[in-house]
């Protein structure tokens, strides 16, 4: 098992609610609900472009423009 670390993370508070919520409605930690979370998603969030891409994009533009 990894090294466990504590970690702030700053969530909107309606978000927060409803993972507190499906965390009692599951009977586990707002912790598990988290990692589980993230490991469902991770594929799909990887095809997501990151900021650099982005900005790379748009500066190809502008110099063919």
């Amino acid at each position: 098992m990894a090294a466990k670390k504590k970690l702030t993370l700053y969530f909107p508070e309606e978000m927060l609610e409803e993972t507190k919520l499906e965390a009692a409605r599951q009977d586990r930690s707002l912790s598990w609900i988290i990692q589980t979370a993230w490991r469902l998603s991770r594929d799909q969030m990887k095809r997501y472009p990151s900021v650099n891409e982005l900005l790379g994009e748009e500066e190809d533009a502008q110099q063919v423009g």
